[in-house]
């Protein structure tokens, strides 16, 4: 019965992603360009982002297709199926990703990881393996099933309902034609749109824990540090290098915090302008007012 319903069955696509910032490490090539796919990768998306909110085995129902995710050691393996795949394979499937993963990488790379898909070459891995799970003649004599079915029956998956996916972060989805009319804002209401724009993101930074509110503070002060630089630039003030070499020591420091999410060469050019900036104000000199001879 097995073998027949995986005849009408398969494994779409695969992936694996750093469960802290949702950060792609791998992914399968994907050939499959159907609506219903398609709209599968936004919930893949969505999913990567909450994945530090969810237990570490889960399960989400979209229409005719599943999509299945195991996490361990700060990383997660998601697959997306048809809604008839069984779900013991569908989890043996991941279970043999991640031990192949842990067996090939470091958990410190993927810890340092900061380039999505660093470690795409495992594609190669990902695809040998979802050839061989959708192929009913090569399972029946290499797995067994009997330890993966125990588990899972002892501890089920969680089941992820749509509407619990769609209001991530506390706010509804909005209906096309509410969203078609969000793009017309009188000049009268200007002001209060962007007070609600404004209330809008600062909610999404704070309400959303996948993605950590403290790299937000470093960029702000970080660009803040370099607008201030500019202004001790233009006009001279008291104390004005003891103020430039402070502001350069927090462009440094909110360029070490910020290491993950920049590359080498972006944290060369950041320090070395606050660098140049710093110099220049130094060099720089008032000009003297230049006498009048009482004329």
């Amino acid at each position: 019965m097995l073998l027949t319903l995986l005849a009408m069955s398969m494994i779409l696509s695969a992936s694996v992603v750093r469960v802290r910032d949702g950060l792609p490490l791998s992914a399968s090539t994907d050939y499959d360009q159907s609506t219903g796919v398609q709209e599968c990768r936004k919930y893949f998306k969505m999913l990567s982002k909450k994945l530090s909110q969810l237990p570490d085995r889960c399960t989400l129902k979209a229409g005719q297709y599943n999509i299945n995710f195991i996490s361990s050691l700060g990383v997660s393996y998601m697959m997306l199926c048809t809604e008839n795949y069984p779900s013991v394979l569908a989890f043996c499937f991941l279970d043999e990703l991640q031990k192949e993963f842990i067996t090939t990488y470091n958990m410190m790379k993927t810890n340092t990881a900061v380039r999505p898909y660093c470690f795409i070459e495992f594609d190669n891995f990902i695809q040998r393996t979802k050839q061989r799970y959708n192929n009913t003649r090569s399972l029946s004599t290499k797995m067994n099933l009997a330890d993966m079915q125990t588990e899972i029956k002892l501890r089920p998956p969680y089941q992820i309902s749509l509407s619990e996916l769609g209001s991530a972060n506390g706010f509804a989805h909005l209906s096309a034609a509410e969203y078609k009319g969000t793009g017309k804002i009188s000049a009268g209401k200007f002001q209060t749109s962007l007070f609600h724009c404004t209330t809008l993101l600062f909610a999404l930074f704070s309400q959303n824990e996948g993605e950590d509110f403290s790299y937000v503070i470093a960029f702000f002060l970080g660009t803040a540090a370099c607008l201030y630089q500019c202004y001790l630039f233009v006009y001279y003030t008291g104390w004005r290098n003891a103020k430039s070499f402070l502001t350069f020591g927090l462009i440094c420091l909110c360029n070490m915090y910020l290491y993950e999410l920049r590359n080498l060469w972006q944290l060369f050019f950041h320090v070395t302008v606050g660098a140049f900036s710093t110099l220049q104000i130094r060099l720089r000199r008032p000009q003297g007012k230049s006498p009048d001879y009482n004329v």
